[in-house]
């Protein structure tokens, strides 16, 4: 396999999204350069974010070489990225990832749903080369929404398109270093510490997490709770309220640095998510690596991030999370043995197993151009 000079182009560098991009260009076999901005106002790197990183490329390119490939994140409007880079980049190959897309995510309440955002996903997916999706869920709600978004408009909507665009998509999984994750001390076993890692926002469902713990309590149930997760300055007030309801169960509540964020993954026992929204699923997989036994909705990526021999004792429908955390709980046995299975499962999604598939795929594209050329 030829080593390639890979530009990856990251608009919105924090978070998941940072992590996806410095593990992959440590992880790859071939030399990965980050042209990025900082993760914050997404909604202006979606409109702007082109134009700017256009005029950042030269002097990275200038510094590092022209590239092979460029590897793009979703959160750009690509066609613009390639018409304003053209200058400097030529009409090099351009494959799309895409992390989240805003076709299928749940409207903010209170706000009207602004569809443009949606249709530069999907422009952007046209004017790739290549399209990977990091789940099989993600993929396949895209190209399902993808008609009811293009019939909004009203001639020309494009749906004709959609096939070619399926059919240069991928399924690549996030990659994630989990190295760390097998240095695991003993758990303790009373009481069990329940653990939620998610962003801060309505779109994880933290009134589901906290209804259910309420019951929890109701019922005289011990454990310990640890919320953590990027808060941001409009949190839901439910997290205020349920700090106070909880009381002394709480040994963690806010965002953790590394090192904590770490520690905490060690000592949970159970790590839950009533997320509304996930395309993939960091914070799960990163918490099973080190040893907890998840309690995961029935929907969206969740079933693919657990093996199907336990899918019937760790997904949970409508209404029985309560039911469901409560045996859990109360069972350190059936516990300890779903996480021996799932610990295993998850080690798939460790970056020295998916950055190859990346690189082949990377490979193959501009094979196919040179070919082309």
């Amino acid at each position: 396999m030829k080593r390639l000079r890979i530009l990856l182009v990251e608009p919105y560098f924090g978070g998941s999204h940072r992590q996806w991009a410095e593990g992959y260009r440590r992880f790859s076999a071939h030399d990965v350069s980050l042209l990025t901005l900082p993760a914050r106002w997404w909604k202006w790197r979606m409109r702007g974010a082109a134009v700017t990183l256009a005029e950042m490329m030269a002097p990275l390119v200038s510094s590092v070489g022209r590239p092979d490939v460029m590897l793009v994140s979703d959160m750009v409007d690509l066609a613009a990225l390639r018409t304003f880079g053209r200058p400097v980049v030529g009409d090099v190959p351009v494959a799309l990832y895409c992390h989240e897309t805003q076709l299928t995510y749940p409207d903010v309440p209170g706000t009207e749903r602004d569809l443009s955002y949606a249709f530069t996903n999907w422009t952007s997916a046209l004017a790739a080369d290549g399209v990977a999706f990091n789940s099989r869920y993600h993929r396949h709600a895209f190209f399902s929404e993808l008609p009811r978004l293009l019939r909004h408009f009203p001639d020309h909507t494009h749906e004709h398109r959609i096939p070619e665009v399926e059919a240069k998509s991928v399924v690549l999984p996030v990659g994630v270093d989990l190295a760390w994750a097998g240095q695991d001390p003993p758990r303790r076993s009373s009481p069990p510490l329940v653990l939620w890692n998610h962003r801060w926002e309505y779109d994880k469902g933290p009134v589901e997490f906290f209804t259910a713990l309420d019951e929890v309590v109701r019922r005289g149930v011990e454990f310990e709770v640890a919320v953590c997760g990027e808060r941001f300055r409009r949190a839901p007030t439910e997290f205020d309220q349920a700090r106070g309801t909880l009381g002394e169960r709480v040994v963690w509540w806010g965002f953790a640095e590394r090192a904590d964020y770490e520690g905490l993954l060690h000592r949970a026992d159970v790590v839950v998510s009533t997320a509304r929204q996930e395309f993939f699923g960091v914070a799960v997989v990163e918490a099973m690596a080190a040893g907890a036994c998840p309690l995961l909705p029935d929907r969206l990526s969740y079933p693919e991030l657990i093996p199907p021999s336990v899918h019937a004792a760790c997904l949970y429908s409508e209404g029985e999370l309560a039911d469901r955390l409560t045996g859990l709980l109360l069972d350190v046995g059936t516990r300890r043995r779903i996480a021996e299975v799932t610990t295993r499962f998850v080690g798939r999604f460790d970056w020295s197993l998916v950055a190859p598939r990346y690189d082949r795929w990377l490979s193959d594209l501009f094979r196919q151009h040179s070919g082309r050329a």
